[in-house]
Parts: C-alpha cells; structure tokens; sequence
C-alpha cells in the first residue's frame, strides 16, 4: 500500500478462502471461453490447406486474410471496453460470444478472395473487446499480488488452444467430402458452435463484481471489497486521478501500447505460418496437427514457469525482457533449420518466449489505471498491439512469396521480439518503490 492507505485488516485464511472461491468459480470458465476465441481466430491456419487448393491463394493473400482480423479488432476494441464497463460483464461477455460464433461459422460458406477477406474482417469486428474485457474484469476480482498468475491461467487458453485447435483441425479435415462438404468447412463449422453455446453459461455463471456474488461468505465479500479499494484509492493517490480522454493520450499508456505491438507481430507471425511451414516437411494434414501441437505444449509449461517467478519477484521488466530475447533465439535458429524437424524443435524454444512475455506485461496497465480509465486504456493498448497480429503474417507471407522461403520473414520476427526487449528495457523501470508494485512504467505524465 502507498504511504497513507492503511493496510485492510484480515486473516491469511480469509485472504486465502476468498482467492480460492474466486479463483475455482471463475477462472475455468473464463479460461475456456478464451480457448474458443483463438481457436476460432487461429483455425485459418489449418483451413488455409483447403483454400489454397481450392482459391489458389498466395502466401501474401493468405497473410493478409490472416491478420486483415485485427483491423476490425482495432477500430471496435475501446468502445466495446468501455460499454462493458458500463453495462456489465456477464451480459456484454455473452453479446461478443454468440456474435463470433456465428460469424466464425460463416467462414464456410466463403467462396473466393473477397468473401474470404471480409469474413476476416467481421469476425475481428464481433471478438473486439473480449480479451481486454478479461484483462479488465481480473481488476475487479483479483488483487494486484494476484495478477500474474490470473493473466497466465488466462494465457493458458493460447498455447493449449494452438496444441488443441491443431489435433482437432488436423482431423476435421479428413472429413472432407463427407455430406458433399468440404474438410475446411468442416473445421468451420464445427469449431464456431462452442461459442455459442458457452455464451448460455456465461450468463448464468459469470458475476459482473463482488458486491454480487451471493457465492462468497460475507466476510469473503468485505475483505475483497475493502482490499481492491484500498488499491484503488492507492493508484490515484501515487499516479493522479485519470479520465478515459487522459488515458487514451497517456504516455505509459501509448508506451504500452508500442512494446505490445512488436512481440504480438512475432507471436501471430509464428502462430499463423507454423502449419504451412510444417506442412513443407511433406507431413499429411494429421501429422501437421500433431507437430504444431508440440510447440504450444511447451510453450504452456515454460509460460507457468515464468508466471509464478514474475509474482513471486514481484518483477515484471527484467522477466518480459528475457522472455522476449529467447523468443528472438529461438526464431532465429529456426531460419536455418528450414526443413528438417530441428526448425520444430527451435520454434518450441520461440513459443516458450513469446508467451513467458505475457503474464510479465499485462499487470503494468493497472498499476496505474483504474475505471473508465483501466477500461479504455487496456483496450487501447490492446487494438494498437493487436495491429501486430495483422503486420506480421502480412510480411511473413509476403517475404515468402518475394524470398520462395520463410526464412527471411523468421528474422523479421525475431527482430520485433528483439525490439520488444530493447523497449521494455528502456521504457519500465524493473521496481516501482513510490508505487509499491513492481515494473511501472518509466514516462512520467505530467501533472497525473
């Protein structure tokens, strides 16, 4: 706590009980819902095998459709953040939920380029706000001890869902043919409908702040109140009141926002083009599935690992940093090893620092930020980092089709993990005394 807000009074066993409850009620629902997201964002990969056959697409046109997704998720994410802050969780949650699921499953009926771009582009438009909703409802349940490890239960839906998505779209399409439809429609088909579905749990299950969760003792309910005030109160008295306008200018923020954007275009870079680079390997459509599934397996241990040392150091900087330059190794090593199952062994080495880097970034937002503030400025953060999620597939694809290899567009992305490193080095400060947290970001704004 900041000098001035007393600690809030209570036992280890409250505190203890209450993070249990709200952990075991929360956190697997969200953690599925968040596997389905990327499932349905990150299945094109391995539809990519049916529509390159079928429309004939270039790698650059691939790469485009690709990351054309996030350009919708740019221009809707801050207003759909803040309209959930206003209207709830639960409800708004739900809304984005069905609204994906029907538009991941219209990817089936695409018939050519065109639809094909644009049914991209709908479906970044209907996830827009689901992610940074997620990041900003962890504030409203978890103190900032807690952070770290909640983001990585969250992230734990991102190399699982990859290891996951890859067995099961490996084997939809060897439905193709069955009832006249084709393997890739299969997989569209049948990967949209959990959304939907989980969309009726979420409204019965998911409670928008503690102050209504009748599933808490009243004990639980006040200390987890009083605590996540006392932070807020905290935030404001060492960093200024801010209003969503401020938060949207704030130097941190749009800081932030810059060291995201570089190591999310290595991370959809790889995440997009790892099929297709298997698949070089002569490996049938399963055999892809399971080889790309590797990578996220270990991927996933290495992220847990890096999580439980981020909050039990109660360091953020020097962890994002590491992670971002192993990340940078293992993409480099992998240029070379083009062909042979040692580039799958390299890119396991890239997948355990691109997602360490996650729960070491996500907790810095709320250090400073809380409210409309937090609603709109993590989304901001968000869309503009998300932007990378449409550069680096586009350049990955186009240096394929320039270079006839994918090595070139492998350094490329090891040289955005290196610039997320460098950033993240020069920009956040490894401890935050005034703060009391750790990883603040250095820019200071003026009169905050």
């Amino acid at each position: 706590m900041a000098a001035g807000i007393p600690a809030v009074p209570a036992s280890p066993e409250i505190e203890r009980r209450t993070i249990s409850k709200v952990s075991w009620r929360l956190l697997p629902l969200i953690v599925v819902i968040y596997f389905i997201a990327y499932m349905d964002r990150t299945n094109v990969g391995f539809a990519s095998f049916g529509l390159n056959r079928e429309f004939g697409f270039s790698a650059t046109l691939y790469g485009w459709g690709a990351g054309i997704f996030f350009l919708g998720y740019f221009f809707f994410e801050v207003p759909s953040n803040v309209l959930l802050e206003r209207t709830g969780a639960r409800i708004w949650i739900a809304r984005i939920m069905i609204t994906w699921g029907f538009v991941a499953g219209g990817m089936a009926f695409i018939a050519g380029p065109v639809s094909f771009l644009v049914m991209r582009f709908l479906l970044g438009v209907a996830e827009a706000g689901f992610f940074p909703g997620m990041i900003l409802y962890f504030t409203y349940w978890f103190p900032r001890k807690y952070r770290a490890r909640v983001v990585a239960a969250l992230f734990l839906a991102v190399p699982g869902s990859n290891a996951l998505t890859a067995v099961i779209s490996g084997a939809l399409l060897q439905l193709d043919g069955v009832m006249g439809v084709h393997g890739w429609q299969w997989l569209f088909l049948v990967e949209a409908a959990p959304a939907i579905v989980l969309a009726l749990v979420v409204l019965a299950l998911m409670t928008d702040r503690p102050a209504k969760a009748t599933w808490l003792a009243e004990d639980e309910r006040r200390w987890l109140e009083d605590t996540l005030e006392a932070e807020r109160r905290s935030t404001v008295k060492t960093h200024g009141h801010f209003t969503l306008r401020q938060a949207l200018t704030d130097s941190r923020v749009l800081t932030l926002a810059a060291l995201y954007f570089t190591i999310v275009t290595a991370t959809y870079g790889i995440t997009f083009f790892m099929p297709p680079i298997l698949k070089s390997l002569k490996l049938t459509d399963w055999e892809t599935g399971l080889a790309t599934a590797l990578p996220y397996v270990i991927g996933t241990v290495g992220m847990i690992a890096w999580s439980w040392s981020s909050d039990r150091r109660n360091e953020r900087r020097w962890h994002f940093v590491i992670a971002a330059i192993v990340a940078a190794i293992g993409l480099i090593a992998s240029g070379p090893l083009l062909g042979s199952l040692w580039a799958l062994a390299a890119m396991s080495v890239a997948t355990v620092g691109l997602y360490g880097t996650k729960p070491a970034f996500w907790p810095l937002p709320a250090e400073f930020l809380s409210g409309p503030a937090a609603a709109g400025g993590i989304a901001l953060i968000n869309s503009v980092g998300n932007l990378g999620g449409f550069v680096g597939p586009y350049v990955l694809g186009w240096l394929k089709d320039t270079t006839g290899t994918y090595e070139a567009g492998l350094y490329f992305l090891a040289g955005c993990a290196l610039a997320s490193a460098a950033l993240a080095f020069a920009t956040v400060r490894g401890q935050a005394a005034a703060a009391g947290t750790a990883g603040a970001v250095r820019p200071a704004r003026p009169n905050a």
